[in-house]
């Protein structure tokens, strides 16, 4: 994209727009072209600035968030970064904002916790970067900072396990646009599926709210992983926010395991981190799925599982809201497969049943 970003602020608080405007003014590469307090002002300099990327709040004056994103997806769909209140309602019209194409979203920013605000910077301005580059749907790659710390941070590298069980684990991992991505796979598996573990970059209280929204509309049982859970098939387990999720084993069972360990390519959970334990837990058996997301998170642990003979797929980028982590990961030959998120679900019941039948 020629020349810098231009964002449209819509927020009804003053001090919001203000502090999102100077946040975003900050970065050399984004300009906030405008604010408008309400969609209808909105609506109006939309026509008339064309902006790059909209930051949208959800409870507005005239018309609420959801309601103007529903018909600008519909009419002039644009990337839109929801700015959300972490509450519990407001976790449920978040998902239901990406349900509507939204790129992404991001918690307000708390005036009251002034040393956290330079990372809170750079977290917006990741995701306008982000949604300025992503692929929009009709209603119907960023310069990552140093990593802080590799997976060995949280799981230590151990032998690999090269026995071979019935017992198979299917590992997603994801970031922008995989909770529509994620509920796109799931959707494909029959309740017979494997145990499912998945690491998504979400805050705490929206992950509950996304496992709560996925147990509803797909076939499997889907929940929050909690510490000591069996994984057996016919489970989803999702991590928490803010918490690593690792599968382990308890005798003869796999089970989930939470760590509070450092941040993974400023994640927590980090895909890495699920991946390295996965590898070292399951072995063989199981198979591994790297969707759409911003950064490079996921890309070293598929390699690490592709390069023990793991079954690895890569969603394309024809199909990814953003091709950071799966483009990473293609990058490095991490994949076995690089498919379109259609065909994700079928692909990883392929892999994971012709090892089953080989047991």
């Amino acid at each position: 994209m020629a020349g810098k970003i231009r964002v449209l602020v819509i927020d009804d608080s003053a001090l919001i727009r203000r502090l999102l405007t100077d946040m975003l003014n900050s970065a050399p590469d984004i300009e906030v072209i405008g604010t408008a307090a309400d969609p209808i002002i909105a609506r109006d300099k939309i026509k008339l600035l064309e902006p790059d990327v909209l930051t949208l709040d959800i409870e507005m004056p005239r018309m609420d968030g959801i309601t103007f994103l529903r018909n600008l997806m519909r009419l002039r769909p644009m990337p839109v970064i929801m700015v959300s209140t972490l509450t519990e309602q407001g976790a449920e019209v978040t998902l239901e904002a990406l349900e509507l194409g939204a790129v992404d979203f991001i918690t307000k920013p708390k005036m009251d916790v002034t040393r956290s605000l330079a990372g809170y910077v750079d977290e917006l301005t990741d995701k306008v970067r982000a949604a300025a580059q992503a692929k929009i749907r009709k209603l119907s790659q960023l310069t990552a900072p140093a990593q802080v710390h590799s997976s060995d941070a949280v799981i230590p590298r151990q032998p690999l396990r090269h026995f071979r069980t019935t017992d198979q684990i299917i590992a997603i991992g994801a970031s922008t646009g995989g909770t529509e991505a994620i509920k796109d796979v799931l959707m494909g598996m029959p309740r017979e599926a494997p145990g499912i573990v998945i690491a998504q970059h979400i805050p705490p209280g929206f992950s509950t709210a996304f496992a709560e929204r996925m147990n509803r509309v797909t076939p499997l049982n889907v929940k929050e992983a909690e510490d000591g859970d069996v994984v057996i098939p016919g489970h989803a387990f999702i991590a928490p926010g803010d918490r690593h999720l690792l599968l382990m084993r308890d005798g003869a069972r796999y089970v989930c395991r939470l760590s509070d360990g450092e941040l993974v390519n400023r994640h927590r959970p980090s895909v890495d981190v699920l991946f390295r334990s996965v590898l070292q837990t399951a072995g063989v058996n199981a198979a591994a799925a790297l969707l759409t997301g911003m950064g490079a998170d996921g890309a070293a642990g598929l390699l690490e599982l592709h390069n023990a003979g793991l079954h690895t797929i890569a969603q394309n980028e024809e199909t990814s809201v953003v091709w950071g982590m799966p483009g990473e990961a293609v990058k490095r030959g991490a994949a076995s497969e690089v498919l379109p998120l259609g065909h994700i679900a079928a692909g990883l019941l392929k892999a994971v049943w012709r090892k089953q039948g080989a047991g």
